[in-house]
């Protein structure tokens, strides 16, 4: 018999943002260990570092002892962070941790000796929705209501600007963000997304502050993170939702690296998906970086990158490299974002003008044309 108890939550994380808590809400006792299902949860511990949870708004507020948090369940796999899982069975009493600042739960499995150890939490209930006024009985909410349908086909014809990276941390918000300002300037219309990653707003926030008319991410089509499998899917139905506002360019980050486990490669292997290019931007941090992100994407999925930014071109010495024994466009998206958006935008010119990719099919397979 399920057992329910009314909390009144002090921080709700922006992971839950699909679900539309209040304040005050009804948890059950029964719990599905699933991602995606949201949690009300009790932090255990005050912490001097990687303290703060993104709320609905965007703001990054602290966490302190004794808090009663709404989050999100889902799994974790951040080279420069934590990783983490859902267990395959959770109960009231039960201890998980808060993953990432969106308010992702579940069970740490590695820490960062930079970030220490992730907050722990008591887990105090299953929240519940009562989406009709006349619901009597509550569901277990989860991010997937009112979700951005994913898509099988890709209806968008709107040109893509890819933002790719080599992994996290490697300059590619920043990129995007400089692009979204540099072509909306420009008197484009700029629709702006991130495909892959775990569940948080700041990144899509930023590119709306810049210019774009409308911005999404994955969180929107109901996933607390993306993982090899469902990425492409996602990515078409997203695309479809904003070419509804009649871009002229979508910027797309991809969030994680090219080798990493959010399921990039699905989406660089999917033929629609790759025949949506107008540009490849890519950030890598090193000479090294930018040799193995070229090669990668040239050898094992045959695309030309369009342009390298990020750390390896902060000062000539990166510049030369890249631009001498590479031959591709280099620009700093800090110190030279003019640059990086004039490359980008000749790039998309000439996808205008070469019109979307018409597929054919023969036989088995399909051809573009």
């Amino acid at each position: 018999m399920m057992v329910t108890t009314r909390v009144r939550l002090d921080r709700i994380a922006s992971s839950t943002r699909n679900a539309h808590l209040g304040r005050d809400v009804i948890v059950s006792d029964q719990i599905n260990p699933s991602e995606g299902y949201v949690l009300a949860v009790r932090i255990l511990e005050d912490k001097s570092t990687y303290n703060t949870v993104e709320d609905l708004s965007g703001r990054m507020v602290p966490l302190r002892s004794g808090d009663i948090l709404a989050g999100t369940l889902g799994n974790r796999r951040a080279l420069h962070g934590y990783a983490g899982e859902v267990p395959s069975h959770i109960a009231v009493g039960d201890t998980l941790h808060v993953l990432n600042l969106g308010g992702v739960l579940g069970r740490c499995t590695s820490a960062s000796p930079e970030l220490g150890a992730p907050f722990r939490v008591e887990v105090l209930g299953a929240i519940l929705s009562f989406p009709e006024l006349s619901d009597r009985v509550g569901k277990p909410a989860h991010i997937r209501q009112g979700a951005v349908p994913a898509a099988d086909d890709l209806r968008s014809t709107i040109p893509v600007i890819y933002v790719a990276g080599t992994c996290m941390n490697t300059g590619k918000t920043y990129a995007a963000t400089e692009l979204v300002r540099g072509l909306s300037r420009g008197g484009l219309r700029v629709a702006a997304c991130k495909l892959t990653g775990v569940s948080l707003m700041r990144d899509t926030l930023q590119m709306l502050d810049a210019g774009a008319i409308t911005a999404l991410a994955f969180s929107d089509s109901g996933l607390a993170s993306t993982r090899a499998g469902v990425t492409t899917r996602t990515a078409k139905g997203i695309f479809n939702r904003l070419s509804d506002s009649k871009p002229d360019v979508i910027i797309a980050e991809l969030g994680d690296g090219i080798l990493g486990e959010y399921g990039v490669q699905d989406i660089l292997l999917d033929p629609e998906l790759r025949g949506a290019a107008g540009a490849w931007v890519v950030a890598a941090p090193d000479p090294v970086g930018c040799w193995g992100a070229v090669e990668i994407l040239r050898r094992d999925y045959g695309i030309s990158a369009t342009v390298l930014t990020g750390p390896a071109t902060d000062n000539e010495v990166g510049l030369d490299y890249i631009r001498t024994n590479l031959n591709v466009p280099a620009h700093n998206a800090r110190r030279d974002a003019a640059g990086l958006v004039t490359v980008v935008r000749k790039a998309v010119e000439v996808a205008l003008q070469r019109g979307p990719k018409k597929r054919i099919h023969v036989r088995d397979s399909e051809v573009e044309t």
